[in-house]
């Protein structure tokens, strides 16, 4: 089993910035790449930004050059970084992690609400 805790979510105005962490945890020999995914109220689960274990990246489009995937592998954590923040980018954020390319784990999510 992998654990995924993920942190950094809360309020923050329009334009302004977050960096959001997922600490992963257990038997995380194996994992092929990691993901952050948003669930706005009403809408259906998106993905946001994805990294693989060799740091090849891909980005929803409505986020590209806004937003910036990375890993720290020492540290087992994959974070968010998210500049120009737009109401449009309120939702629960979740981590994800993939292994053995088939077997996918969740982190229980974070709020990340823009809004003036």
């Amino acid at each position: 089993q992998v654990q995924l805790v993920e942190s950094g979510g809360g309020l923050v105005q329009p334009g302004g910035s977050l960096r959001l962490s997922c600490a992963a945890s257990g038997s995380i020999f194996g994992i092929n790449a990691w993901g952050w995914y948003r669930e706005a109220a009403g809408k259906q689960r998106e993905l946001v930004a994805t990294i693989t274990r060799g740091t090849s990246t891909n980005y929803a489009d409505s986020v590209k050059g806004r937003f910036t995937i990375s890993r720290d592998s020492a540290a087992n954590t994959v974070y968010l970084q998210m500049n120009s923040l737009k109401p449009e980018d309120t939702a629960v954020y979740y981590c994800n992690a993939v292994k053995y390319a088939r077997i996918n784990y969740w982190g229980q999510g974070t709020q990340v609400t823009v809004s003036s």
